[in-house]
């Protein structure tokens, strides 16, 4: 072969390869490269890619998101979910699971209890990033019917929606239940007037107070009692 001839060789390899660059890695004629705008034209990995942080499969941050169950199942739904999680080495991108809970103080029968109520029954909050994977894994869990979102599409909560959930369950005064209304019948079981019965003519959530019109020697009198204080007649 003489110098020519290698020449011309080594002239062709390099068009070659300069052929080869201008294609896609997907293997498509369409170049990557527009000859007129020399711009490099982006081609998404997945759809994922472009819908990035709308709430779609497929995100890298970490968000609170809502899975329904049956009311009554919320414990065994997280304990199921936080094993699954164990055993299948998803810790990395589920980090928490809670049941949002506040204390309250009830009366019945003339006797204070505290007990935890759920403050939404039959949903569970999770905190994680949301990729196929991980939608996969929660969404098969013994016990979830579902993600509360659009569609098949989770709806992630707002910042100020998760503060607010968390600050109640936070929250040092247990909440008192209330089981009357204005207009009904209640029994005064505590203070001076124990024992007396009356009927309700205002409730004052801000200030856990409810005023109560009492038959007082022959007339109606009103009454500002505590919450504790009463139980429906």
């Amino acid at each position: 072969m003489d110098a020519q001839d290698k020449y011309q060789l080594d002239d062709e390899y390099r068009e070659d390869k300069a052929e080869e660059h201008t294609l896609p890695a997907d293997g498509s004629s369409a170049p990557v490269e527009s000859p007129e705008t020399n711009e490099t034209a982006k081609v998404p990995e997945s759809p994922a890619e472009e819908t990035e942080g709308e709430g779609t499969k497929g995100g890298t941050e970490a968000a609170w998101y809502v899975i329904h169950c049956y009311s009554g199942f919320e414990n065994k739904v997280r304990y199921n979910l936080e094993q699954r999680i164990e055993t299948m080495g998803m810790k990395d991108i589920i980090y928490e699971v809670i049941i949002p809970t506040q204390e309250e103080i009830e009366v019945k029968e003339g006797k204070r209890r505290t007990v935890e109520r759920h403050v939404f029954p039959g949903y569970v909050l999770v905190r994680m990033i949301l990729t196929e994977e991980s939608w996969f894994v929660v969404r098969n869990t013994p016990g979830v019917t579902g993600f509360v979102g659009m569609g098949n599409e989770p709806t992630a909560l707002r910042p100020e929606e998760v503060s607010q959930i968390l600050r109640r369950m936070e929250a040092e005064a247990p909440h008192v239940k209330v089981s009357f209304r204005v207009g009904e019948r209640v029994r005064i079981v505590d203070g001076p007037f124990n024992d007396f019965r009356g009927q309700v003519a205002e409730i004052d959530m801000e200030r856990n107070k409810v005023r109560v019109m009492v038959n007082f020697f022959g007339r109606e009198t009103p009454v500002e009692l505590d919450f504790l204080q009463v139980e429906k007649a």
